[in-house]
């Protein structure tokens, strides 16, 4: 029987576990190498980190901080930034951001409007840790993704008076606001815009503030409203923000364990950095320290601890092992030495009775090991199995059955895939297969068995509210059919987060086409008067003849793409909502992008589907003009596409900013009507907006028309729409 306890232990050595040991603190776990610095003051630097006055060997490269000694007390920094803390595991550290801010007063303006950069280092702003935060009511904000992670996100608000519902503690939109940042991001800028330069608002707030900050410590309070010193006599200037930290460039699968350069030493494992920038190591199962360390990941002691053993029965034995430990009985004692209910109690035997239970325990040891052995094989399929139950729960599968057994329209188009068939589709979700990121979640370039390329979208779900919306998503874009529209094939529920499968469309964004620098490929006015009507006869369809209306809310040039023959499919519905028949509006947050938002959803909080008219206007004018939307290239006045495009018409030469290549190709007559068209989507009254489906009716005329359409009176639409658009 004793044959059979040690093969029992064996098979529970090899059992993975389910959690880790964490690192002990204790002074006898090395963190450093042998004669070199672990602390600055008060704050620990683990090795792969070194401070500078040490050997090289005494960090890894990129990992080298600076103890400045001059300031009493001393105090760590990166470059110019403090570090406040930092942790092996997680892999992250805690420094102090600067504040960007806008103040205005009766003669001045001033502001300061900070960036970021550890493109340098091996380091990360934390997306998990960290949350973009504006304050103010008069103003947008917003943080810009630099050096080849572009992105733009952000905030805007507008509250005219103290009694307009601030809640300590709540920055839910009002007085503050909080947005994501997406991951991997390495660099940043940030902005902010008055919308009246604080006039409405300064005796209560004549400032606005920007910062990314760590999600944990930042509390908004009323206060934080009242102005720019005393913002700062409380101390916030700077305020603290996360950043991860990675071995970075490879995976862990990718990494070659013979390598030199290889991280991870002795008794320690590899595992891939949530960051997605590269692989971090841990100490193996039974072991504690730093895992970055030749020999600093230490045998734990369990039968030191009894609280940390099984030896519980009477007189068992614990004895400590590499990487665990094992119970038995003492000599001429028999028993289970670490269940107390068994024992460990005297057993004489005679000699032919010990080799005949020899004999019997190998026996019954090889029986055991298979019986365990098929066990192990069936909890692991059960956990599995649990797994998926419990992913497809939280991903709204319970929902989205409930929708399609309630629901009369067939959905036998919309596939179920499994997660095992999405990660073989994007070789387990590659960085190189990345066609795009954004706020809602990553896209990635697919093949399924069948051959088919796709595109698969693994969706960002923060709330309830959002999930229920996503299933909502599914169930309808299942039911759309629309050449202009992207196909949605399926989803996946069982994976630890949702993912969608799009039709693959190959040829890239209608933003990059627009603003892209080579002149060799053609972009003729014909192909763009083709695209902005296939746009707005999509986002008529999802209007009107959608099986529920659908405002789309994010048209955007970026969100339109386009296949090999330029024919455009409308995409990304991720913050699209299902209006009911009998709705006239939604009342939201203010989510979109910056220059195409609807000015009157500013006010209103209030989105049309008149709302989607004016981004649509937007977009022709990018098509016209192929000038960006918000462009620091241009004066501060014109900084936006719309009000660029008003003082164009107001000086009388409108005609100077149209892209050359249109104003050869187009007609006068054509490019007069579609500018004319744009102006009327860009009304800042919604109710004297065109509908999308007069916008898509109006285009195809253009397109099929020897002879333009009837175009209204220019000069007093141009001057309404002028004075109205300038006073935003």
């Amino acid at each position: 029987m004793a044959l059979v306890g040690m093969l029992l232990l064996q098979l529970l050595l090899w059992w993975p576990p389910t959690t880790a040991i964490s690192i002990s603190s204790s002074s006898s776990v090395a963190m450093v190498k042998p004669h070199c610095k672990g602390k600055c003051w008060n704050v620990t630097v683990p090795y792969p980190f070194g401070l500078d006055d040490d050997p090289i060997s005494c960090y890894r490269e990129g990992f080298k901080l600076n103890c400045s000694t001059t300031l009493d007390p001393p105090q760590l920094y990166i470059g110019n930034t403090e570090v406040l803390e930092m942790s092996l595991l997680p892999a992250q550290l805690r420094v102090l951001n600067y504040i960007g801010y806008d103040c205005y007063n009766s003669t001045d303006n001033d502001y300061d409007f900070p960036s970021f950069n550890v493109s340098a280092r091996p380091f990360t702003f934390s997306d998990t840790g960290n949350r973009f935060t504006v304050i103010g009511c008069d103003n947008y904000a917003r943080i810009t993704g630099l050096n080849g992670r572009n992105f733009t996100s952000g905030c805007s608000m507008i509250c005219n008076d103290q009694q307009s519902g601030f809640i300590n503690g709540s920055c839910s939109g009002i007085g503050c606001c909080q947005t994501s940042i997406p991951k991997g991001l390495k660099s940043f800028k940030l902005y902010i815009d008055s919308y009246n330069n604080h006039t409405d608002v300064s005796d209560f707030n004549p400032c606005a503030y920007a910062f990314l900050v760590d999600s944990e410590w930042y509390n908004f309070s009323v206060s934080d409203l009242r102005g720019y010193k005393d913002f700062y006599n409380r101390n916030r200037q700077n305020v603290p923000m996360v950043l991860d930290w990675a071995i970075e460039n490879y995976p862990c699968e990718n990494v070659s364990r013979s390598d030199p350069s290889y991280a991870c030493r002795n008794n320690s494992e590899c595992f891939n950095s949530p960051n997605g920038r590269g692989y971090l190591c841990n100490c193996s199962l039974g072991y504690q320290g730093n895992p970055y360390l030749d020999d600093g990941c230490q045998d734990v002691d369990e039968c030191a601890d009894p609280a940390t053993n099984e030896c519980k029965a009477p007189l068992a034995i614990c004895t400590n092992m590499p990487g665990g430990y094992n119970c038995s009985c003492p000599d001429g004692m028999d028993g289970d030495g670490r269940k107390s209910g068994s024992g460990c109690t005297a057993h004489p035997k005679k000699q032919s009775a010990v080799m005949e239970e020899v004999a019997l325990g190998v026996g019954l040891g090889i029986v055991m090991l298979l019986a365990i052995y098929w066990l192990y094989g069936v909890l692991k399929k059960r956990h599995l199995r649990r797994r998926k139950e419990i992913f497809f729960e939280r991903n709204g599968g319970l929902l989205l059955q409930e929708k399609i057994l309630s629901n009369e329209t067939s959905f036998e188009k919309l596939k179920v895939f499994t997660a095992k068939e999405l990660e073989n589709a994007t070789d387990y979700y590659n960085e190189d297969r990345i066609l795009g990121r954004g706020g809602q979640g990553t896209v990635y370039k697919g093949m399924l068995a069948d051959g088919r390329i796709v595109a698969v979208k693994k969706v960002k779900i923060v709330d309830e509210n959002r999930l229920k919306q996503f299933i909502n998503e599914i169930v309808i874009l299942s039911q759309i059919n629309h050449r202009n529209v992207v196909k949605l094939f399926g989803c996946c529920l069982d994976a630890e987060f949702p993912l969608l499968i799009y039709e693959f469309i190959s040829g890239g964004n209608l933003a990059e086409r627009i603003h892209e620098k080579n002149k060799d490929l053609l972009f003729s006015w014909n192909i763009r008067l083709k695209i902005a009507t296939e746009i707005a006869s999509a986002v008529a369809y999802l209007h009107s003849a959608a099986s529920i209306p659908i405002y789309y809310r994010d048209i955007k040039s970026s969100s339109i793409l386009l296949d090999e023959k330029y024919t455009a499919k409308v995409s990304d519905f991720g913050i699209s909502r299902l209006v009911e028949n009998d709705k006239t509006h939604l009342t939201t947050s203010v989510q979109g992008t910056f220059g195409y938002f609807d000015p009157e959803y500013f006010q209103s909080y209030q989105f049309t589907e008149k709302s989607d008219v004016f981004s649509f206007g937007v977009v022709l004018l990018e098509l016209l003009t192929v000038e960006k939307t918000i462009s620091s290239s241009r004066s501060s006045e014109d900084r936006c596409l719309v009000t660029y495009f008003a003082s164009s018409v107001r000086e009388d030469h409108f005609f100077k900013i149209l892209d050359p290549q249109i104003k050869q190709e187009g007609k006068t007559e054509e490019l007069q009507a579609v500018a004319n068209l744009a102006m009327r989507c860009l009304n800042t009254s919604g109710r004297e907006r065109p509908t999308m489906m007069e916008v898509a009716s109006e285009l195809e005329r253009l397109r099929r028309s020897d002879e333009p359409s009837v175009v209204p009176d220019n000069g007093q639409e141009v001057e309404i729409f002028i004075n109205e658009t300038l006073s935003l």
